[in-house]
């Protein structure tokens, strides 16, 4: 490990940090930047992804000295002011700890799908948040993959990783396509597709919790903010449910929803 002080944010090693406000081209180049103590220990812990270097605060430097000294002696460790820090990434990061790490290659579906039982789907959810949180919930509730549809955003988004407290370097992940295809590629791999909506015309979750299906190969159908799933998804899929509520609301937000989902089945099948 090299620790390196850096006086200028304009520095030349620094110029890929500039992907923190131009994420296009951090993607374009193949990496991710990930931000924060605790994601970037799970970072350098997994030792899933290669991380290529990281920049630091004097703090953060000081937080994180305990896994630097387990990781790979060539890893380059930028320490800087947070005025150097602010410089060399467009935009003002507070927390002083940022890694930039090396995309994985993309898993193909069919290969995500040869070793899953559970599995989510997103369609068109595309604010970094909300995929960040759906990939927290895939972590803590079991899920083995999570597959999305050409219009979701990018899960190695400096925020999805963020929200997701680095789940998404964790659960592996590959594109849905072609779309809507994929889900009849879902069902011909004996996967159930149960598609979460807020019809009341739906099967209430806790009655198909009890089912033999719940326990099988799932794949649980996700839609977008606001608008959920689109027709052509809902025809694809085997069973309709939704979570029953009282009052005035018809609907959850796509992170309460995947949570609530993700977990009730994690129960189902742990009876199995």
């Amino acid at each position: 490990m090299s620790v390196i002080r850096i006086e200028d944010g304009h520095d030349a090693r620094l110029a890929d940090y500039a992907g923190v406000v131009r994420p296009a081209r951090l993607r374009d180049r193949g990496l991710l930047i990930a931000e924060g103590r605790f994601v970037v220990r799970r970072l350098l812990d997994a030792g899933r992804i290669r991380v290529r270097s990281l920049l630091l605060n004097d703090a953060a430097l000081k937080g994180l000295r305990d896994v630097l000294n387990r990781v790979d002696s060539g890893l380059d460790v930028y320490v800087a002011s947070p005025d150097v820090i602010t410089a060399a990434t467009g935009f003002n990061m507070h927390h002083g700890c940022l890694a930039l790490a090396e995309r994985p290659a993309g898993l193909a579906m069919e290969s995500a799908l040869a070793t899953s039982r559970f599995v989510a789907v997103l369609e068109r959810v595309v604010d970094p948040d909300n995929v960040g949180s759906v990939f927290r919930s895939a972590e803590a509730f079991g899920v083995d993959a999570v597959l999305l549809n050409p219009g979701c955003g990018d899960p190695f988004y400096r925020k999805a990783i963020r929200t997701s407290s680095g789940a998404a370097l964790v659960v592996p992940f590959a594109p849905a396509e072609p779309w809507p295809d994929a889900l009849d590629q879902l069902r011909a791999e004996g996967f159930v597709v149960v598609a979460m909506t807020p019809d009341r015309g739906a099967t209430d979750i806790s009655e198909f919790v009890g089912t033999a299906a719940a326990r099988g190969r799932v794949a649980v159908l996700l839609g977008t903010e606001g608008q959920g799933l689109t027709a052509e998804a809902l025809a694809r899929a085997d069973v309709r449910l939704r979570i029953a509520m009282s009052g005035a609301l018809d609907s959850l937000n796509i992170a309460t929803a995947a949570g609530i989902a993700l977990h009730r089945l994690r129960e189902a099948r742990q009876l199995r």
